[in-house]
């Protein structure tokens, strides 16, 4: 939901290219994410370790955001693009809670599949 607010947010202010893209990016893969632990495919391509890809996700957009958003707020070009940087600064630090708490699931020891 933060997600496709910052998005919301960037794209009716007509914030540069980049701030739009970043939030598009984020919104689209935190919303396949969502699909895939909702249909519960991640336990039929158990192939992949699903939760990694998830901190990955999470660390990487976090550093991205961290740079667009204080941008955002630095330059200041109208009041959506402040707006934009302050959820997205929201969005960072839900991406570092999301990145901790799922980092402190995963067991690399314990099996995967259907049968674990």
């Amino acid at each position: 939901v933060m997600a496709l607010a910052l998005f919301l947010s960037f794209a009716a202010s007509r914030a540069g290219g980049a701030y739009t893209a970043l939030a598009a990016m984020e919104t689209v893969i935190t919303g396949l994410f969502f699909l895939l632990y909702l249909l519960q495919l991640d336990k039929n391509l158990s192939w992949f370790f699903w939760p990694l890809a998830d901190v990955f996700n999470s660390v990487v957009a976090a550093l991205f955001l961290l740079i667009v958003c204080l941008l955002a707020l630095i330059l200041k070009t109208n009041n959506g693009t402040r707006a934009g940087g302050v959820i997205g600064l929201v969005l960072l630090a839900l991406c570092i809670i999301d990145a901790v708490l799922v980092s402190k699931r995963i067991s690399l020891a314990r099996p995967r599949g259907r049968n674990a």
